[in-house]
Order: C-alpha cells, then sequence, then structure tokens
C-alpha cells in the first residue's frame, strides 16, 4: 500500500560523519595528523571545500583537496592536527554568491557556532564489542524464580509478597515493597532465551541488598542480596552466561546509598567517623537525594570514599571485575548528579576515575552512565564510554509513534505526549547526536523503554488501537532500534508485549508459564530485525547519511568502506522515493519489500507503517 503521488527523488547534499568511512578508526594520539573525508554531490555549486579546526581556542581554515570522483559525487580529504585532547572541526563549502558550512547537525548556508561541529579525541573508546552487542535489561525480581527462592517466612519485613501473575502496583508505597520473587538462579536457568531472541549482553539491575525491590537503596556493597541467592549465584549466572557468549554488567549507585547502609549507619552514629565525610550534611541532617530521606546523597570531596567505592583495586568498583564475579562492566545509576550538590561538581573526577579503575582492572570492560537528558557536557570521550540515550532516540521515536489524539503524558513533563512529524524526531536525534564525539555516538544506548519508563507496546497504543496497528508501530519502533547508531537495548518482556503505563507498573513478570500472554509476533519481530542487524557490519558499525526526511517517513544510510545499507522507516502510507544512481545499481533485500529499479533509479517503495532495510550494489570509491 501506498499513500499515492509520484515518488520524490532523493537529493544528496555534502556529507561527513565520524565513522571509518570518513576517518580512521583508530585514536589518535596528540600531535597526530589524520585525514578525514567529505563526500559534495558532483553536480552541487561548489567550487572547493576548506577545512575550520580550533586549536587552542582559535579558528584555522585550510583547503581540503579533491581526491576522487565517483558514483556521482565528489570526494576530498584534509588534515587535522590533534593539537588538543579534543580537537573540534567542520567544512566550509565555497558556493558561487556565499559559503556553507557542514557540521553534525548538517548543512547550513548561515554562521553556525561550534557546539555542533565534528570532533576527534585522543581517548580510548569504549571495548570493540561494544558497537556489535545487542544489550537485554533484567529487573531481577520480575524476570524468573527458581525453586530456591525464599518465600513467605523467608521474607524481610518490608516485603509484601505477590504472586508470579499479579499486577504490578504502579503507584504508591507499595511500589517498592511488592515482591515477586525472581532470583540470579531463575535469570541463570533462563540464559537460552537470550541467545534465541539474539542478545549477548545481560545487563542487570542492582543485586546488592536493600530495602526495596528494586535495590537502589543498597544497605552493602560487599555482597549480593540472599533474596537474590547470593555472591554464589551471580558468579554461577556470570560464569554460565560467558559460556554461552554472554556478557554481563552491573548496576551501582555512586550517587547514593540507602539509609540502612554500613556506612551510613556508622556515620549518623558518630559524626566524628570517616564514613561521616561520605555524606553531605546541613543543619538539619543528612542531604537525601532529591529529597528522599531514606537515598542518603554521598559527598565525593572525601578521599576515604574515593577510595573504597570507585579508586583503586580494592574498590567497589573493580572488585566485582574480578574472579569470582567477573562483570563485564557497570551502568552507573543517576550518573547525571553523581558528584553533583549546589557548589559541588565533581562528577568528571568521580567518571575518570571509576574508568581507570575499570580500565585497570578489565581493559575490556564497558561503562555507561544513566542519563536522562543533555548529556553531551558528561560526555567528552574520557568519562563514561557511553550514556543511556533518552534524549537522542527514545523520546524522539516516542513523539513519532505517539498514536494521534493520545492523552498519555510525556515522561518527566506535565503535558500530554504529543506526535510530531519525521522531521521533527530527526532534528531532535541531530541536535544531540551532534554534540558528543562520534565514537560516543556509536556506543550509546539506544531503548525503546526501560525499566524507568511506560512499556513500548503501550506507548504506541495498546489498550487503545487495533492489535494490527499496535503489532505494525512496534515493527517501525524495532526497525530503527535495530538500524540506529549505537548499541540496542532491550527490556525484559518488550519482546513478549509486556505492557505498563509507568515505570513501576512495566516492571512486569515473564509470562514464561502463560502463553496466552505471549506476543509470538512480537518476538518474532525483535528476533528477525537483530538478526538483520548481525547480519551486516554497516548496520552495527557503520555512520549515518540522512536521505529524505517526510512527516511519516524517513529514509538513511548506513556505510562502512565495504558496504551500504538503505533503511526506509514508515510510520504510515507515504510516497516512495527515488534513488540517485550513484548510491546503488541493484538492492538485496534484508528485511521487508524488494526494490526495483525505476527509470531514474532504485524506487523505495511507499509501504508504511513498515520496515525496509536493503544491501545496496555501490560503486567503489
Amino acid at each position: 500500500m501506498t499513500a499515492g503521488g509520484t515518488a520524490r527523488p532523493v537529493r544528496l547534499d555534502a556529507h561527513h560523519d565520524g565513522s571509518v568511512r570518513y576517518v580512521p578508526d583508530a585514536a589518535p594520539r596528540l600531535g597526530d595528523v589524520v585525514p578525514v573525508r567529505v563526500r559534495v554531490p558532483q553536480d552541487a555549486p561548489t567550487r572547493a571545500v576548506h577545512l575550520r579546526t580550533v586549536r587552542d581556542g582559535e579558528p584555522h581554515v585550510t583547503p581540503a583537496r579533491l581526491d576522487v570522483t565517483a558514483g556521482g559525487e565528489r570526494w576530498y580529504v584534509a588534515e587535522v592536527e590533534v593539537h588538543n585532547p579534543v580537537t573540534s572541526y567542520r567544512f566550509l563549502l565555497d558556493e558561487p554568491g556565499g559559503y556553507r558550512w557542514l557540521n553534525g547537525r548538517g548543512v547550513h548556508a548561515r554562521d553556525v557556532p561550534d557546539a555542533a561541529d565534528f570532533r576527534l579525541t585522543v581517548h580510548t573508546p569504549a571495548p570493540a564489542w561494544a558497537r556489535d552487542a545487542v544489550v537485554y535489561q533484567v529487573f531481577p525480581d520480575r524476570f524468573a524464580r527458581s525453586a530456591d527462592a525464599p518465600a513467605g517466612s523467608g521474607l524481610p519485613d518490608w516485603a509484601e509478597p505477590a504472586d508470579w501473575d499479579d499486577e504490578p502496583v504502579g503507584s504508591g508505597p507499595s511500589t517498592p515493597r511488592q515482591l515477586f520473587g525472581g532470583d540470579l538462579r531463575g535469570i541463570e536457568e533462563r540464559l537460552d532465551h537470550l541467545r534465541q531472541l539474539g542478545a549477548d549482553v545481560l545487563y542487570l539491575t542492582p543485586f546488592f541488598p536493600a530495602r526495596s525491590n528494586h535495590r537502589y537503596d543498597a544497605s552493602t556493597f560487599e555482597h549480593v542480596d540472599p533474596l537474590l541467592g547470593g555472591d554464589e549465584a551471580l558468579a554461577s549466572l556470570v560464569a554460565q552466561a560467558h559460556r554461552r557468549g554472554v556478557r554481563v554488567m552491573g548496576d551501582l549507585t555512586t550517587n547514593h546509598t540507602g539509609d540502612a547502609h554500613e556506612w551510613f549507619r556508622r556515620a549518623a552514629a558518630d559524626r566524628g567517623s570517616v564514613e561521616a565525610s561520605f555524606y553531605h550534611w546541613t543543619d538539619a541532617g543528612h542531604v537525601g537525594w532529591l529529597g528522599h530521606a531514606s537515598l542518603p546523597k554521598l559527598d565525593h570531596r572525601a578521599p576515604a570514599l574515593a577510595d573504597r567505592l570507585v579508586r583503586g583495586r580494592d574498590s567497589v568498583v573493580a572488585r566485582w571485575l574480578r574472579e569470582p564475579f567477573a562483570l563485564d562492566g557497570w551502568r552507573i545509576d543517576v550518573a547525571n548528579m553523581t558528584g553533583r550538590y549546589r557548589d559541588v561538581d565533581l562528577t568528571h573526577e568521580v567518571a575518570r576515575a571509576i574508568r581507570a579503575t575499570v580500565a585497570a582492572q578489565n581493559p575490556d570492560a564497558l561503562l555507561v552512565g544513566e542519563h536522562f537528558h543533555d548529556a553531551s557536557r558528561d560526555l567528552t570521550g574520557d568519562t563514561w564510554h557511553a550514556a543511556m540515550n533518552y534524549t537522542g532516540f527514545t523520546r524522539p521515536v516516542w513523539t513519532w509513534l505517539t498514536p494521534p489524539g493520545s492523552t498519555a503524558p510525556m515522561l518527566g513533563l506535565p503535558v500530554p505526549r504529543p506526535r510530531r512529524p519525521g522531521g521533527a524526531m530527526v532534528g531532535a536525534m541531530r541536535d544531540f547526536d551532534a554534540l558528543v564525539p562520534w565514537q560516543v555516538t556509536a556506543h550509546q544506548w539506544n531503548m525503546l523503554g526501560s525499566h524507568d519508563t511506560p512499556r513500548l507496546r503501550t506507548m504506541v497504543g495498546a489498550g487503545v488501537r487495533p492489535e494490527g496497528e499496535v503489532d505494525a508501530a512496534v515493527e517501525v519502533a524495532v526497525g530503527l532500534l535495530m538500524t540506529y547508531p549505537g548499541t540496542p537495548m532491550i527490556f525484559a518482556g518488550d519482546e513478549v508485549g509486556a505492557t505498563g503505563d509507568n515505570g513501576e507498573h512495566a516492571r512486569v513478570t515473564m509470562p514464561w508459564d502463560r502463553p496466552e500472554r505471549w506476543h509470538s509476533r512480537t518476538f518474532e519481530t525483535y528476533r528477525s530485525l537483530i538478526a538483520v542487524r548481525r547480519a551486516s557490519a554497516a548496520l552495527r558499525r557503520g555512520g549515518l547519511r540522512w536521505l529524505l526526511v517526510e512527516d511519516d517517513a524517513v529514509l538513511y544510510l548506513r556505510e562502512t568502506p565495504e558496504e551500504s545499507v538503505l533503511v526506509a522507516v514508515a510510520r504510515a502510507p507515504w510516497s516512495g522515493a527515488v534513488l540517485p544512481e550513484g548510491l546503488g545499481a541493484g538492492a538485496t533485500t534484508l528485511h521487508g519489500p524488494d526494490l526495483r529499479r525505476g527509470g531514474d533509479g532504485l524506487l523505495v517503495p511507499g509501504q508504511g507503517p513498515g520496515v525496509g532495510v536493503w544491501r545496496l550494489d555501490r560503486p567503489a570509491v
């Protein structure tokens, strides 16, 4: 089905990104001269291309040289001297009647600030495996319950036991107290589900003892919660995961502890103790994170706190990366607030300390920060390897796929979630991607939801739209997730069609013994699109070139030196598009309908809602 009308011709413009087709893949050192490439359509009025760099705060402009003409485009090369640890650059396009700038947000016929310039950084990027990974997030209490899980009299006094098929409480005092009894042995018993799906990284929300089901209020960092099976269960889970080729990441709160934490109890009992220096205090008492007294906020000015928590071999960060646990990295909770309070801002110092500790303990480990808004100040290349990409991916996709007339609230805002056109979605994506180095963009954790958000299926209209429309919208969302630069993360249950109105209500149990609650079509959508991603180096490691953006459809190219993959994602029928001859003379279908040739080039069908992915036959450059 198409929207009718004539297919739009794709009009190319100058393009550059930080991927290996344009920039050498290895991290440079100070003083290196790095060749960078830019491509300009052959029929563009561009007379010359110049490179603008910023060195010690001062801009420099040097000419680029024409390297080759192929596929209807001219390729230019320029050299960037890496004079500063983070060296920014953009391209000047000399054209009749004026000039245009090419930066991370695109091409502009006006002057632009430096914030969105491309960047080279000397800092070691995330481990190579992260670009190929598919992450599967598990909230341990809700995933699977083993025969060893405690029940009844074996539960702590704070817990309110729930049956596995009960609905999670979405708000109120029972929300953190409702305990379903999932444990680490249960996760271990279901590891084959991850491999069947295609995921190869297991990310666990906290496993430390606490007084809540979410465990972000740790009472110690020394042991695994006995409710989850204790230290032995974690060691066994990681060992079994590693045997299956699955990495395991933990979740650590460096911003706060629980008020039952052994450090805080000593601090509260003796304000002269070393532990008292670990926390922020006022005349009225301790500072609680966001005003929650049960979550005392850590003060990273204390040297002894750094030694115990984040710095060195004996720290909490390091010890769980070693045998017998051998975690493959950390997700840092509330990374954006860690080390920040009033006139204190040590976030970058803490992040660098954690990164140094992680690198010393396991150079192949990954470090990801939680961040719900603009994370660019904290992603300079030497802090977190990447962040949970709510602003640069999740929220733009939500607003594009919101059902017409929805009154559902926008996460974190006192307004309904709007339904926005494709231009608004892509504009937001480009804005946030452009503010960080490409090596960060390439490793961002992209999500369609997490344990802190409503479920994807609810977001796109479950319960208010016909099932077929919801299934189609889910496919569109997953198509974006699996073809966009970065690392896809799936919240356990999304792949079987789980629903939920908010973060707490969405923490549903996996319906292992309830086949009527298992959406087999949704599982196949995830499984097949993960397989498409795995079969293409361009989808895992390639650059990103936007080709066409319409209200109801977007078209983009993912490229490495060896492969070009075209992606079309549509939320509704649209007019379709005609590709320029230079992009490809033919195509192999990876997902969706076949492409056919028209008089002027390959025709991208205007079918929708749906996803199309094609490997293009292209001229060599």
